[in-house]
Order: C-alpha cells, then sequence, then structure tokens
C-alpha cells in the first residue's frame, strides 16, 4: 500500500490529519502526523487521484509530494522514544519540574523500562538520591561530548 506525503500550512499537520481521518473515505488507509515531521502528513490511501480529490475539501492541505513512501520508511515515527534517550550515567542535569526544580544533579541510575532516572542533587550537604521522570530533566553536561 503506497503512502503519499501531504504538504500542510505549518503548525496544522493535526488539523490535516483530523479532517483526513474523519472523512469517510474507503481509499484511505491510515494518517499520520508525527511531531518530529513539520508541515507534512503521511496517508496511506490507494492512490493519490482520491486523494487529491479529498485534499481539495480541507482547508490547510497544499499538495501531494511527489512519489511515494514504504513502510519503511515511515516506521521510525511509529514507536516513541523514550525520555531518557540520550541520557547516560554521570552526565550533569539540571531538574526542569517538581520540587528540586532548578537543582543541578548528577545521573547515578537509569531506569528506562519506567523511563526514570535516579540523580544525586550536587548541592546537597547529604547526598541524596531523587528518581525523577526522564522528561523532567534537561541534560548540560554529557561525559560522552
Amino acid at each position: 500500500m503506497p503512502i503519499f506525503a501531504v504538504k500542510t500550512t505549518a503548525s496544522q499537520e493535526r488539523t490535516v490529519a483530523e479532517m483526513l481521518a474523519n472523512k469517510e473515505a474507503e481509499e484511505i488507509h491510515a494518517v499520520l502526523a508525527p511531531d518530529s515531521l513539520t508541515s507534512y502528513v503521511m496517508v496511506e490511501a490507494d492512490d493519490s487521484a482520491v486523494l487529491e480529490r479529498l485534499l481539495d475539501e480541507i482547508p490547510h492541505a497544499r499538495s501531494i509530494v511527489p512519489g511515494t513512501s514504504g513502510y519503511a520508511e515511515v516506521e521510525h515515527f511509529l514507536s516513541p522514544t523514550p525520555d531518557v534517550e540520550g541520557i547516560a550515567e554521570g552526565d550533569i542535569v539540571e531538574l526542569i519540574a517538581g520540587p528540586f526544580k532548578g537543582e543541578k544533579a548528577r545521573v547515578q541510575r537509569i531506569d528506562e523500562g519506567k523511563d526514570q532516572v535516579t540523580v544525586e542533587l550536587y548541592e546537597a550537604t547529604v547526598p541524596i538520591p531523587v528518581t525523577v521522570r526522564g522528561d523532567q530533566i534537561r541534560v548540560l553536561d554529557s561525559d560522552e561530548r
């Protein structure tokens, strides 16, 4: 089944995807609007003629990019990346949420299954391990760089 890339107005990808998904067209099989892909929506459809006809009725949908994509080219958009990806033990991080917001800490342990990181606060008199979610920290300095 071919996958078409549809050019959209910037920041309107979700709107176009929702409108396409709400159309009751048997020729449209799937619609994907990944956050990491700006101004494009991926559409699995039978052929481009049907898709072009539907896009005429949808505001913010600009055009179909010539050619098609296969499943292998869009597969990486389908699985979410964990928040702890790119963080290593020993990294210096800043807590950006929670009760210790603004504090600097060193990563002690990473639990990818739970998407959590255990850090040790820098300026604490007694070293205190604190476990936070991966989206609550920002890497400042990495040993790997």
